[in-house]
Protein backbone atom coordinates (compact mmCIF):
# COMPACT_ATOMS: atom_id res chain seq x y z
CA UNK A 1 0.00 0.00 0.00
CA UNK A 2 2.78 2.25 0.32
CA UNK A 3 3.95 1.56 -2.92
CA UNK A 4 0.74 2.20 -4.57
CA UNK A 5 -0.31 5.56 -3.59
CA UNK A 6 2.65 7.35 -4.63
CA UNK A 7 1.75 5.96 -7.51
CA UNK A 8 -1.35 6.49 -8.08
CA UNK A 9 -0.42 10.17 -7.77
CA UNK A 10 1.95 10.50 -10.46
CA UNK A 11 -0.25 8.74 -12.91
CA UNK A 12 -1.26 11.91 -14.98
CA UNK A 13 -2.56 10.04 -17.97
CA UNK A 14 -4.22 7.06 -16.99
CA UNK A 15 -4.88 6.08 -20.41
CA UNK A 16 -1.37 5.23 -20.87
CA UNK A 17 -0.73 3.18 -17.74
CA UNK A 18 2.00 3.23 -15.01
CA UNK A 19 4.77 1.99 -17.11
CA UNK A 20 5.08 4.87 -19.83
CA UNK A 21 4.47 7.44 -16.77
CA UNK A 22 7.65 5.58 -15.27
CA UNK A 23 9.47 5.84 -18.44
CA UNK A 24 8.53 9.56 -19.16
CA UNK A 25 9.67 10.23 -15.49
CA UNK A 26 13.03 8.33 -16.41
CA UNK A 27 13.40 10.35 -19.61
CA UNK A 28 12.86 13.93 -18.02
CA UNK A 29 15.41 12.93 -15.28
CA UNK A 30 18.25 11.95 -17.96
CA UNK A 31 20.89 15.27 -17.98
CA UNK A 32 22.39 14.59 -21.30
CA UNK A 33 20.06 16.71 -23.71
CA UNK A 34 20.80 14.71 -26.71
CA UNK A 35 20.42 11.19 -25.09
CA UNK A 36 16.87 12.63 -23.34
CA UNK A 37 15.84 13.72 -27.09
CA UNK A 38 16.45 10.29 -28.25
CA UNK A 39 14.89 8.52 -25.33
CA UNK A 40 11.83 10.67 -25.74
CA UNK A 41 11.93 9.39 -29.58
CA UNK A 42 11.55 6.22 -28.59
CA UNK A 43 8.92 6.80 -26.00
CA UNK A 44 6.75 8.08 -28.76
CA UNK A 45 7.40 4.59 -30.52
CA UNK A 46 6.87 2.40 -28.12
CA UNK A 47 3.54 4.34 -27.52
CA UNK A 48 2.79 3.75 -31.27
CA UNK A 49 3.59 0.10 -30.83
CA UNK A 50 1.40 -0.44 -27.73
CA UNK A 51 -1.31 1.00 -29.98
CA UNK A 52 -1.46 0.32 -33.56
CA UNK A 53 -4.56 2.49 -33.90
CA UNK A 54 -2.56 5.53 -33.32
CA UNK A 55 -1.79 7.40 -37.03
CA UNK A 56 0.61 9.47 -38.52
CA UNK A 57 -1.87 12.90 -38.03
CA UNK A 58 -1.75 11.98 -34.39
CA UNK A 59 1.73 12.74 -33.43
CA UNK A 60 1.41 15.87 -31.96
CA UNK A 61 -1.11 14.82 -29.63
CA UNK A 62 1.54 11.72 -28.46
CA UNK A 63 4.37 14.69 -27.82
CA UNK A 64 2.11 16.94 -26.16
CA UNK A 65 0.92 13.88 -24.02
CA UNK A 66 4.38 13.04 -22.74
CA UNK A 67 5.20 16.58 -21.96
CA UNK A 68 2.21 16.45 -19.55
CA UNK A 69 3.12 13.21 -18.40
CA UNK A 70 6.12 15.32 -17.18
CA UNK A 71 4.55 18.02 -15.93
CA UNK A 72 5.73 20.18 -18.89
CA UNK A 73 9.57 19.62 -17.19
CA UNK A 74 10.39 17.48 -20.40
CA UNK A 75 13.23 19.40 -22.15
CA UNK A 76 13.73 18.08 -25.43
CA UNK A 77 13.97 18.85 -29.61
CA UNK A 78 11.52 17.30 -30.39
CA UNK A 79 8.83 17.95 -33.16
CA UNK A 80 6.11 19.62 -32.06
CA UNK A 81 7.08 22.89 -28.97
CA UNK A 82 6.04 22.07 -25.95
CA UNK A 83 2.06 23.38 -24.94
CA UNK A 84 1.16 26.09 -22.56
CA UNK A 85 0.07 24.69 -19.28
CA UNK A 86 -1.98 27.29 -18.66
CA UNK A 87 -4.42 25.84 -21.41
CA UNK A 88 -4.80 22.72 -19.79
CA UNK A 89 -8.46 22.64 -18.22
CA UNK A 90 -9.15 25.61 -19.66
CA UNK A 91 -12.98 25.65 -20.90
CA UNK A 92 -13.53 26.02 -24.47
CA UNK A 93 -14.79 29.01 -25.85
CA UNK A 94 -18.55 28.93 -26.29
CA UNK A 95 -19.92 28.47 -29.95
CA UNK A 96 -21.38 31.48 -31.16
CA UNK A 97 -25.05 30.55 -32.63
CA UNK A 98 -26.47 33.08 -35.86
CA UNK A 99 -28.73 36.11 -34.30
CA UNK A 100 -32.11 36.35 -35.70
CA UNK A 101 -34.95 34.03 -36.42
CA UNK A 102 -35.16 31.72 -39.63
CA UNK A 103 -38.64 33.16 -41.27
CA UNK A 104 -39.24 29.77 -42.81
CA UNK A 105 -37.67 27.27 -40.59
CA UNK A 106 -38.33 23.79 -43.12
CA UNK A 107 -35.72 25.90 -45.11
CA UNK A 108 -33.22 26.67 -42.90
CA UNK A 109 -30.98 29.38 -42.77
CA UNK A 110 -28.95 28.41 -45.94
CA UNK A 111 -31.44 29.36 -48.05
CA UNK A 112 -32.15 32.92 -46.50
CA UNK A 113 -28.19 33.37 -47.29
CA UNK A 114 -28.71 31.65 -51.00
CA UNK A 115 -31.32 33.99 -51.55
CA UNK A 116 -28.78 36.98 -49.96
CA UNK A 117 -26.09 36.47 -52.65
CA UNK A 118 -28.89 35.49 -55.52
CA UNK A 119 -29.93 38.93 -55.03
CA UNK A 120 -26.35 40.48 -55.84
CA UNK A 121 -25.93 38.97 -59.42
CA UNK A 122 -26.33 41.25 -62.02
CA UNK A 123 -27.01 39.27 -65.10
CA UNK A 124 -30.49 38.34 -65.39
CA UNK A 125 -30.05 34.96 -66.77
CA UNK A 126 -27.91 34.11 -64.24
CA UNK A 127 -29.81 35.11 -61.57
CA UNK A 128 -32.88 33.19 -62.89
CA UNK A 129 -30.48 30.26 -63.13
CA UNK A 130 -30.06 30.80 -58.88
CA UNK A 131 -33.16 30.91 -58.77
CA UNK A 132 -34.62 28.08 -60.51
CA UNK A 133 -31.99 26.07 -58.08
CA UNK A 134 -33.07 27.85 -54.84
CA UNK A 135 -36.15 26.44 -55.84
CA UNK A 136 -35.58 23.00 -56.60
CA UNK A 137 -33.69 22.97 -53.20
CA UNK A 138 -37.06 24.47 -51.73
CA UNK A 139 -39.14 21.94 -52.96
CA UNK A 140 -37.34 19.10 -51.81
CA UNK A 141 -37.40 20.92 -48.50
CA UNK A 142 -41.07 21.90 -48.60
CA UNK A 143 -42.19 18.28 -49.55
CA UNK A 144 -40.33 16.69 -47.16
CA UNK A 145 -42.03 18.76 -44.36
CA UNK A 146 -45.77 18.90 -46.20
CA UNK A 147 -46.25 16.12 -49.08
CA UNK A 148 -50.24 17.04 -48.88
CA UNK A 149 -50.39 20.48 -49.81
CA UNK A 150 -47.69 21.81 -52.48
CA UNK A 151 -47.64 23.84 -55.06
CA UNK A 152 -44.92 25.70 -57.32
CA UNK A 153 -46.18 29.05 -56.76
CA UNK A 154 -46.36 28.50 -52.62
CA UNK A 155 -42.11 28.31 -53.48
CA UNK A 156 -42.53 31.55 -55.79
CA UNK A 157 -44.44 33.02 -52.83
CA UNK A 158 -41.83 32.04 -50.29
CA UNK A 159 -38.73 32.85 -52.78
CA UNK A 160 -40.59 36.76 -52.99
CA UNK A 161 -41.09 36.86 -49.18
CA UNK A 162 -37.60 36.17 -48.17
CA UNK A 163 -36.16 38.09 -50.79
CA UNK A 164 -38.53 40.96 -49.86
CA UNK A 165 -39.42 41.30 -53.80
CA UNK A 166 -36.40 41.50 -55.31
CA UNK A 167 -36.15 37.80 -57.15
CA UNK A 168 -38.75 36.52 -59.47
CA UNK A 169 -39.49 34.39 -62.01
CA UNK A 170 -42.75 33.38 -64.29
CA UNK A 171 -44.90 30.92 -62.56
CA UNK A 172 -46.45 29.44 -65.42
CA UNK A 173 -42.78 29.37 -67.18
CA UNK A 174 -41.79 27.34 -63.81
CA UNK A 175 -44.88 24.96 -64.20
CA UNK A 176 -44.75 24.43 -68.01
CA UNK A 177 -40.58 23.50 -68.15
CA UNK A 178 -40.81 21.55 -64.62
CA UNK A 179 -37.84 23.85 -63.44
CA UNK A 180 -38.03 23.23 -59.60
CA UNK A 181 -38.68 19.20 -60.17
CA UNK A 182 -34.61 17.90 -59.01
CA UNK A 183 -33.98 16.23 -62.00
CA UNK A 184 -33.85 18.87 -64.34
CA UNK A 185 -31.41 21.20 -62.88
CA UNK A 186 -28.86 19.50 -64.79
CA UNK A 187 -30.10 19.81 -68.00
CA UNK A 188 -30.88 23.60 -67.49
CA UNK A 189 -28.66 25.69 -69.56
CA UNK A 190 -28.17 29.15 -69.63
CA UNK A 191 -29.80 29.98 -73.57
CA UNK A 192 -26.66 31.39 -75.27
CA UNK A 193 -24.54 28.77 -73.78
CA UNK A 194 -27.08 25.67 -74.93
CA UNK A 195 -26.80 27.46 -78.35
CA UNK A 196 -23.07 28.09 -78.92
CA UNK A 197 -23.17 24.03 -77.44
CA UNK A 198 -25.48 22.96 -80.37
CA UNK A 199 -23.32 24.68 -83.21
CA UNK A 200 -20.21 23.04 -82.30
CA UNK A 201 -22.21 19.52 -81.76
CA UNK A 202 -23.35 19.38 -85.73
CA UNK A 203 -20.52 19.09 -87.42
CA UNK A 204 -19.26 16.44 -85.04
CA UNK A 205 -22.62 14.55 -85.58
CA UNK A 206 -22.66 14.75 -89.42
CA UNK A 207 -18.77 13.49 -88.96
CA UNK A 208 -19.82 10.46 -87.58
CA UNK A 209 -23.00 9.45 -90.28
CA UNK A 210 -20.79 10.13 -92.88
CA UNK A 211 -18.49 8.00 -91.69
CA UNK A 212 -21.07 5.19 -90.80
CA UNK A 213 -22.12 6.12 -94.39
CA UNK A 214 -18.88 5.23 -96.05
CA UNK A 215 -18.40 1.95 -93.81
CA UNK A 216 -21.83 0.39 -95.17
CA UNK A 217 -20.59 1.33 -98.40
CA UNK A 218 -16.79 -0.40 -98.01
CA UNK A 219 -19.26 -3.92 -97.39
CA UNK A 220 -21.09 -3.33 -100.29
CA UNK A 221 -17.74 -2.92 -102.18
CA UNK A 222 -16.54 -6.09 -100.20
CA UNK A 223 -19.26 -8.23 -101.39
Amino acid sequence: MEHSEPEKQNLILKEYGKNIQRLVDHVTGIEDREKRTQSAYTVIEIIKQLNPSVKQENDQKLWDDIYIMSDFKLDVDGPFPMPEKELLGKKPQPVGYPKGEVKFKHYGRNIEKLIEKAIEIENDEDQETAIIYIGQLMRSFHSTWNRDNFDDGIILDDIKTLSKGKLHIDLEKVRENALFESNTRRDFKIPHIEEEHAKNKRPIQQHKKNHRNNGHNNKKRRN
